[in-house]
C-alpha cells in the first residue's frame, strides 16, 4: 500500500463505511481500527473524530514522541481543505462505492484503484440523510458534509416535528456569504401558542439558542473557520517556543507542604479527639489534593504517561477513594465534545438537572452506549425546582462520586488493553486500600460512637462541595447549541467554556480550575502556568472576534443559577402547554 496516494473524500467516506477508523491528522489520512482499543485516552476518544481533521485535537493531546509514533497509521495523504464528515457515533451516514469503475484516489488511467483491498467505502455526515432523487451521489458529486451546508435548521419548523437537528445540503454560488435561517430572525421574540406540540416547542427552543450563538460568534463559514484554526495554530506553536509546557515544579513543593499540613492538622485533631474540627482539615485535604490528581490525569505535571497516572492513581484512588479511570474515561469525552448533550457524560445528568432544551425531547447518550435520559414525569416536576437544589445536591455529591467509580472499575469498560493495562488492577488495590484506612482504621478503630461516625462522614464529604461547584460552573452556564461540524476545535470551546476571575494570591483555592477555558484550549498545559498563558488566549480571542467567558466567582454562580431557573421557566412553559391541550382536546396528550 502506498502511504502517501492520494485519498478523495468518497474513499475516505467509503473506508468508514466499511467501519474503518479513519482520522485526518494534519494531511494525513490515519487508520486507527487496530490501535482503538488500546488508545489510553479511551475508543470514545477516537470514535468521535472519524472523519474529521482531528489536526487540533491530535496535537494538544498528545506528546511530540505519539505524533511521531501515529505515522505507523498513515495509509494515504488528502488534498486540503478537508471539509469534515459527521462520525458515525454522532449519527453521520456512510455508504459504500456502487459504481466499481469510479475513482478512489489519484492515479493514472492504468493505475490500480487505490485501497481496492480494504472495500473502501463512503459517507454522508448529516445527521438524518433525505435525499432527492437530484441528491442522489454520482461519481463526480461530492459527500454530503455539515461543513458544506449554508443553513442549520431544527426539524420542527418544518414538516416533520421528531426535534431532532438536521443539517441540511444548500450549496450557493458564493460561499463567502453565510446567512443562517435569515427568516427565523427574531424568533426569540414570539409569543408561545398554548397548542404548540413538545416536540415543536423543543424544536423551537433549541433553534432559538442555535440562533443566538450563530449571532454572537464568528461565522461558520470555511474561509473564517479556517483562518480562525490557522491563528490557534500559531498560538499553539508560540506555546510550545515560549516554554508554557515546561513545569515549575518549586509550584508542587509548594503544594506539598500545604497538603502535607492540612492532613497533619486531619491527624492532631483526630488523636486529640476533636473529631469535626478533624473532618474539616480531610476535607479541605480532599478538595486540595484532588486539584493535581486533574493535572496528572492530564499528562501535565511531567508529560510521562506511566509516572503521572502513577501520581494521579495515588491521589484520587488512594488517598481519595475515587477512581482516576473512570474520571479520564469520561473527562477526555467532555474536552472533546463539550456540552453536547448526547455525549458529553458531565452534562448528562437528567432528570435532577438539565443545562439545555435539547435533553426535553429525551437523548440517547453515547457515552453510556445509548442510554436513553428519557424525560418523563420526574423531569417534569424536578427541573423547575434545579436552581433551588443545585447548592443542596453539590454537598453530597462526592458519595455519588462513590459509585461511578465502582461502577466503572466493575465494568468491561474499565479493562484497557495495550500500555495502560496495568491501570485497571492498580485502582482496584488502591481503592481497597482506601477503604481499609477510612472505612475500618479511621471510621471504626478512632472514633468511639455510631452519632460521630456518621457526624464525621457528613462534615468531611459535605464540605467538599466547593470542588463540585467549581466543576460545574465554567460550563453549566454556557451554550449547548450545536452548530455542527464547520465550527473549528477552538471556537467550540471557547464557545462551551467559562472561566473565573480571581486575583493571584486565590488561585491555590480554585486549583486551576478557574482557568478552564485556557485548559480547554491547552489541555496539558502545567496549570501553574495557564495565568500567564491566559493573556494570550485573550489576545487570539480579540484576534478572531471570539467572545472569552470570564466572570467573577459569585457572579459566575449567578450565572449558573439563572440557567438554571431560564430551563426550569422553559420546563414550566411546556408543560402548561400540555395541560392545556389535553385539557382542550386539541391534540392526542394525555
Amino acid at each position: 500500500m502506498d502511504r502517501n496516494q492520494i485519498l478523495t473524500p468518497r474513499a475516505i467516506e467509503s473506508l468508514i463505511a466499511d467501519g474503518h477508523y479513519i482520522v485526518i491528522n494534519d494531511g494525513q489520512v490515519l487508520r486507527l481500527d487496530g490501535w482503538s482499543e488500546k488508545h489510553p485516552g479511551g475508543k470514545l476518544a477516537i470514535r468521535h473524530m472519524v472523519g474529521r481533521d482531528a489536526t487540533d485535537e491530535i496535537n494538544v493531546y498528545h506528546s511530540a514522541k505519539t505524533l511521531r509514533l501515529m505515522a505507523a497509521f498513515r495509509i494515504g495523504r488528502i488534498q486540503t481543505p478537508w471539509t469534515n464528515f459527521t462520525p458515525p457515533i454522532r449519527g453521520g451516514v456512510f455508504r459504500k462505492y456502487q459504481d466499481e469503475e469510479e475513482s478512489i484516489g489519484s492515479r493514472s488511467d492504468d493505475e490500480e484503484p487505490a485501497l481496492a483491498s480494504d472495500a473502501v467505502s463512503v459517507n454522508s455526515s448529516t445527521t438524518s440523510l433525505d435525499l432527492s432523487a437530484d441528491d442522489q451521489l454520482k461519481p463526480d458529486d461530492e459527500p454530503l458534509i455539515h461543513s458544506t451546508s449554508k443553513t442549520i435548521e431544527c426539524d420542527g419548523y418544518g414538516s416533520d416535528n421528531s426535534g431532532q437537528i438536521n443539517y441540511r445540503r444548500a450549496y450557493q454560488a458564493k460561499a463567502d456569504v453565510f446567512d443562517p435561517y435569515p427568516e427565523r430572525k427574531g424568533l426569540t421574540d414570539r409569543p408561545l401558542p398554548k397548542d404548540q406540540t413538545r416536540d415543536a416547542f423543543t424544536a423551537q427552543t433549541m433553534q432559538d439558542e442555535i440562533n443566538k450563538d450563530l449571532e454572537k460568534y464568528p461565522s461558520l463559514d470555511s474561509t473564517t473557520q479556517r483562518n480562525i484554526t490557522k491563528k490557534y495554530q500559531a498560538l499553539h506553536q508560540r506555546v510550545k517556543d515560549e516554554g508554557y509546557y515546561d513545569c515549575r515544579y518549586i509550584e508542587y513543593g509548594k503544594e506539598f507542604v500545604r497538603y502535607s499540613l492540612l492532613f497533619a492538622l486531619f491527624f492532631v485533631s483526630l488523636r486529640a479527639e476533636w473529631y469535626m474540627t478533624s473532618a474539616v482539615f480531610l476535607a479541605l485535604f480532599w478538595q486540595q489534593i484532588m486539584f493535581t490528581a486533574h493535572d496528572a490525569g492530564h499528562r501535565g505535571i511531567t508529560h510521562n504517561f506511566v509516572f503521572d497516572t502513577l501520581v494521579g492513581l495515588f491521589i484520587a484512588d488512594f488517598c481519595c477513594g475515587l477512581s482516576l479511570g473512570w474520571w479520564k474515561s469520561s473527562h477526555n469525552v467532555h474536552h472533546l465534545v463539550t456540552n453536547s448533550p448526547e455525549h458529553d457524560p458531565d452534562i448528562q445528568n437528567c432528570p435532577m438537572f438539565v443545562t439545555g432544551p435539547t435533553f426535553f425531547k429525551s437523548i440517547h447518550s453515547s457515552y453510556y452506549d445509548g442510554f436513553t435520559f428519557a424525560w418523563d414525569a420526574a423531569a417534569d416536576f424536578l427541573i423547575p425546582y434545579q436552581q433551588y437544589t443545585y447548592y443542596p445536591t453539590m454537598f453530597i455529591a462526592r458519595f455519588n462520586l462513590y459509585l461511578l467509580s465502582w461502577g466503572h472499575l466493575l465494568s468491561p469498560r474499565s479493562q484497557n488493553l495495550g500500555s495502560s493495562s496495568w491501570t485497571r488492577p492498580t485502582e482496584i488495590a488502591f481503592m481497597l486500600c482506601y477503604w481499609y484506612f477510612f472505612g475500618y482504621l479511621l471510621l471504626w478503630c478512632s472514633i468511639p460512637t455510631w452519632k460521630l461516625r456518621a457526624a464525621f462522614v457528613v462534615v468531611s464529604h459535605v464540605l467538599t462541595f466547593p470542588l463540585h461547584v467549581q466543576i460545574t460552573l465554567s460550563h453549566w452556564a454556557t451554550s449547548t447549541a450545536d452548530l455542527g461540524d464547520a465550527e473549528s476545535f477552538p471556537q467550540r470551546q471557547l464557545r462551551t467554556t467559562m472561566d473565573v476571575d480571581c486575583p493571584t494570591w486565590l488561585d491555590f483555592i480554585h486549583g486551576g480550575l478557574q482557568f478552564q477555558a485556557v485548559h480547554h484550549l491547552f489541555p496539558r498545559v502545567p496549570r501553574h502556568n495557564l495565568r500567564k498563558l491566559q493573556t494570550l488566549v485573550k489576545q487570539f480571542c480579540e484576534e478572531t472576534g471570539i467572545e472569552y467567558n470570564i466572570l467573577g466567582f459569585v457572579d459566575g454562580n449567578k450565572k449558573v443559577l439563572s440557567r438554571l431557573g431560564e430551563v426550569g421557566q422553559q420546563v414550566e412553559m411546556l408543560v402548561q402547554c400540555q395541560k392545556y391541550m389535553a385539557a382542550t382536546g386539541e391534540s392526542g396528550l394525555h
